[in-house]
């Protein structure tokens, strides 16, 4: 009788499990500033940020157009190295063409309610 394990399950089926993926990127604002973009696809979500210099905090970002086709490229990339499947591939092109920064972006807890 051979033992089962649940991650060994995990590891023959990537798709079951939680994706969690981490893009990112350096741009250039409108004054030549390189700025550096993060982009965390989790939860059917996609969380946009960006942070200017070395000892600056994490700021919410409002991607362009150009922003999530890179997105996409970057995510088209990992696709024949098998570190994404087709599927969460997918799911990145879907997510990618919504507007906004994303519904989680910035809210890292949960926010109690005043009593």
């Amino acid at each position: 009788m051979a033992v089962q394990f649940p991650l060994a399950d995990a590891r023959a089926f990537p798709e079951t499990v939680s994706m969690s993926i981490d893009f990112g990127w350096w741009n250039k604002d409108a004054d030549g500033r390189k700025y550096q973009v993060n982009a965390t696809v989790h939860g059917g979500n996609i969380a946009w940020r960006r942070k200017q210099g070395h000892h600056a905090a994490w700021e919410s970002h409002t991607p362009d157009d150009d922003d999530r086709a890179r997105l996409v490229a970057e995510a088209s990339r990992r696709l024949p190295r098998r570190l994404i499947s087709q599927r969460q591939f997918e799911e990145i092109k879907r997510l990618s063409s919504n507007l906004g920064p994303g519904g989680i972006v910035g809210r890292r807890m949960r926010v109690s309610p005043e009593l």
